[in-house]
């Protein structure tokens, strides 16, 4: 094919529908292959119900996928309409559906289910919080990718908190995964997209759907009926994991998982409880669930639904917080997430990097929610204590080497222990969700009073769980710091867009080379330093570099979108980090493997390396 579509590049087409077309395309601008998603374009006037319905539904998916930059969701860079279609421009997945896996009838094991589980609910937590519910979690919404990443896909029916435009008395979803609150017409929150999760974590543990039949039948099963324990089908599922499932999938929307993190987490846990054992094989006597048409999205407009005692689900998540979709790159340089890199040439611009959205799928992802991003975490409350006798002494605070047996290994961490007279601290970074509440839970336990302890750990929004463990082996928590230290220009503050980024590092205490990526909340990565115009070489000890300062050599950088919560991360090692070992781009995964690698080297060959990581929050105009 050579024909085009606004600038894009119409190649081969992917898949016809009713009501519109999917192509393989590619943006020349920026040399990128994406899928373009298009349908019939009609008047507000027409007569057409469907194809009204189906285009508001379209513009409605480009809004709500727009707004959410995440690994685990497939990302919406533009949307046009012309005379006669309107148009999405997403990332191409070059992968497959769940769907099309579980008809084939391959299996999983159970630690490769809660993996890709773990990456799904990362996803959903993101859109959570962000105001986003999707109402359609199934197999056939759920992409695959060739390196084996989960993406979630088509937000055509989801509800976007604050949006009038599909409230109580509307049925929408697919009826296999639907809560029982979408067959009511009931509105709909977080809890919907948890409860047809489980469905599908039910589907996967056993290749079982846990409800079937036609519409009327399956509405009376989720309705009236409980389903049989996975592990009635299945001798690979534990307990431990039925209760999960059957948590999940609970009728009534406050007995399930608040949170996408917290059913996260509880699968993690039931997987380390109760580790499964013996052949996985069918106990129910049926033959496992093979292709079927009955997976299609229903919509149904004020439909008369039977009534039931369930509640009406709470209201939805709280405000939108926004992450910007991205728009047309000025020509003075190349967004990445919440940074644009520029050449500073004499005041003229040039392509310094290539793009780093959704070429490379990310195919690690981390627990996304919590407090707000980058805030800092709140004072602990104290630990519940007993009486004591009068005149007794309350117990001495933790040393740090307490502290640290008790949070030093916690999942998606980096904390540092350290003593200042009689005040003890802690500080660093977790994620946010399962392992902030996992490090609230270690603090309480520790004997003394929280007071005690200066508690300064931030909870950071954003995929990089992976860099948190990939580098905490490498990180001493009770070092006390090497002296290598990241500061930002104007303080520790949010950026708005076109906000220039300038960051100052001090070196550590010894004679070092330095490494440092900006990381964006959308998974994608670039090296600021060193770059092809600011060549590495060995610093002094204590030397100070500042990086994305223009008149001071290299690159200058300032916000631009996506925007949310970045993360900059520098390494010094007292060995070069060998040039053709350091990527000039690329993601969390192929960034993390990088920097193990070389700090691998490092240490291997007797050298000291030393490490930090700075949040940096970057915000639209006016917000």
């Amino acid at each position: 094919m050579s024909d085009m579509l606004g600038k894009y590049e119409l190649r081969r087409v992917l898949g016809k529908g009713a009501m519109g077309t999917v192509y393989e395309g590619y943006d020349p601008v920026i040399d990128r292959t994406v899928a373009i998603k298009t349908v019939r374009l009609v008047g507000a006037d027409s007569e057409d119900a469907q194809a009204l319905e189906e285009l508001e539904r379209f513009r409605r998916e480009a809004k709500a996928a727009g707004r959410l930059q995440h690994p685990n969701i497939v990302g919406v860079f533009d949307y046009g309409e012309t005379d006669d279609i309107a148009y999405i421009v997403m990332e191409y997945v070059d992968g497959t559906t769940l769907k099309q896996v579980l008809d084939n009838g391959e299996r999983y094991g159970v630690d490769e289910v809660v993996r890709l589980m773990d990456a799904l609910l990362a996803g959903l937590q993101f859109s959570h919080d962000r105001g986003v519910v999707h109402r359609d979690i199934k197999p056939a919404n759920v992409m695959l990718t060739a390196a084996g990443a989960i993406k979630i896909a088509d937000f055509g029916i989801a509800r976007i908190e604050s949006s009038s435009f599909t409230q109580a008395g509307t049925i929408l979803g697919t009826p296999a995964y639907m809560s029982p609150e979408q067959f009511m017409g009931q509105r709909v929150d977080a809890r919907t997209d948890i409860y047809s999760t489980g469905v599908m974590l039910y589907q996967i543990l056993t290749g079982d759907k846990p409800f079937d039949g036609g519409l009327t039948a399956i509405m009376h099963k989720v309705l009236n009926s409980e389903p049989l324990p996975p592990s009635a089908l299945s001798v690979a599922v534990t307990p431990a994991l039925d209760h999960v499932v059957l948590t999940a999938m609970a009728k009534q929307p406050e007995k399930r998982y608040a949170s996408a993190s917290a059913f996260a987490a509880a699968l993690r846990n039931a997987l380390h409880a109760e580790p499964s054992t013996g052949a996985d094989q069918d106990r129910s006597g049926r033959g496992k669930s093979g292709p079927d048409d009955d997976d299609g999205t229903l919509v149904v407009q004020s439909a008369r639904v039977p009534t039931s005692p369930l509640p009406a689900t709470a209201p939805g998540p709280g405000a939108w917080r926004a992450a910007t979709p991205r728009k047309n790159l000025p020509l003075a340089g190349i967004a990445v997430g919440g940074l644009l890199v520029v050449a500073a040439l004499g005041g003229g611009g040039y392509f310094l990097f290539g793009s780093g959205h959704g070429d490379q799928p990310a195919m690690t992802s981390a627990a996304q929610a919590g407090p707000a991003e980058g805030a800092p975490a709140p004072a602990m409350p104290p630990a519940p204590q007993q009486a004591q006798a009068p005149g007794a002494q309350a117990s001495a605070a933790p040393d740090p080497l307490r502290i640290a047996a008790a949070v030093g290994t916690l999942p998606c961490s980096f904390l540092t222990t350290g003593r200042d007279g009689e005040q003890v601290s802690l500080s660093g970074y977790i994620g946010a969700g399962a392992p902030r509440v996992a490090l609230d839970t270690a603090m309480a336990k520790l004997p003394g009073s929280a007071a005690q302890i200066r508690n300064t750990v931030r909870t950071v929004d954003g995929p990089y769980c992976p860099i948190f463990d990939a580098l905490r082996p490498y990180h001493g928590v009770t070092s006390g710091g090497s002296g290598l230290a990241m500061v930002l220009s104007g303080g520790d503050r949010p950026l708005h867009d076109g906000d220039p980024i300038s960051i100052a590092v001090k070196l550590p205490a010894f004679p070092a080379h330095l490494w440092t990526v900006y990381f964006s909340n959308d998974g994608s990565a670039v090296r600021i330093y060193p770059t092809s115009s600011d060549g590495a070489h060995a610093f002094a000890a204590n030397a100070t570099k500042t990086l994305g300062d223009g008149t001071q050599g290299g690159a200058r950088m300032q916000v631009g979108a996506p925007f949310g919560t970045d993360l900059a991360v520098s390494l010094a090692s007292s060995t070069p980090f060998p040039a053709g070992r350091i990527p000039a781009e690329g993601n969390v995964a192929s960034m993390t493997a990088a920097m193990t690698e070389l700090l691998s080297k490092a240490v291997g060959s007797g050298g000291q390396v030393a490490m930090e990581l700075h949040p940096v929050l970057t915000r639209p105009k006016g917000q």
